[in-house]
């Protein structure tokens, strides 16, 4: 695995933390990890947006590269047209993720929004350039009571387009879980056929780069580069025998 897509359920559920994680992880075993988004919006040139987030957390030595910035806080395609800036183009944003491989170990993908959220007028998604470039997708899911329906969608989406789905990590888990959230671990591995990759506290970006270093290993699973251990992380967050 040389490149791997990170996408969330939707706004605002955790996945530039997880993409975060795993970039911290790479780095922590001696390899090379470049992080591109295809396009940052809500904010204005020269501010800090995602992409410093991941370094902010990661560490300096990780690569970034932003395709293209709308300071709109609208999808890609409609911040486009609200700005009266050039929407992503799909040719360019492939390219980049390629180029980013000669020179890494790990490229991460750092989606915008879901998975089908638009990034120019023709239709091209996240989603597009996943199958385009077959990138393994790791879907990042939130925790409250609309997190299985989002979660739902967006597995259909990544079935539909045959797209290779590495799995599902939960991207802020609560510190106190409701009843809503404990259920939701048995819903995600049902719907995903598979254990959960990973579950991140609630909260993590705001840790110091040790802190969340052991943390994103304690979060996410073997596969992803961690120690998480999705069985007994399902019998403590819902109180399974």
């Amino acid at each position: 695995m040389t490149a791997l897509l990170v996408t969330g359920t939707g706004h605002g559920v955790g996945a530039t933390v997880v993409t975060a994680a795993l970039a911290s992880l790479a780095l922590s075993r001696g390899q090379r990890c470049t992080v591109v988004k295809p396009a940052q919006t809500g904010l204005p040139e020269g501010a800090a947006g995602d992409l410093a987030d991941v370094v902010r957390l990661a560490g300096d030595d990780v690569r970034t590269v932003e395709l293209a910035r709308y300071p709109e806080p609208l999808s890609p395609a409609a911040a486009a047209r609200a700005s009266g800036l050039d929407p992503v183009d799909p040719a360019m944003c492939a390219h980049a993720v390629l180029q980013a491989e000669r020179d890494a170990d790990l490229v991460l993908v750092d989606g915008s929004g879901g998975l089908l959220v638009r990034y120019d007028e023709d239709g091209f998604t996240t989603a597009e350039l996943a199958r385009t470039l077959r990138l393994p997708v790791v879907v990042v899911a939130g925790s409250d009571r609309d997190a299985a329906g989002s979660a739902a969608l967006t597995l259909e989406a990544v079935a539909h387009r045959g797209l290779d789905l590495t799995g599902i990590v939960l991207g802020a888990w609560p510190g106190a879980p409701d009843v809503v959230a404990r259920s939701l671990v048995a819903d995600l591995e049902m719907l995903a056929a598979r254990p959960l990759l990973g579950a991140l506290p609630a909260g993590l970006g705001t840790r110091d780069r040790a802190d969340f270093l052991a943390t994103a290993r304690a979060g996410l699973s073997p596969a992803l580069g961690g120690t998480f251990d999705a069985a007994a992380f399902r019998r403590t967050s819902t109180g399974e025998p």
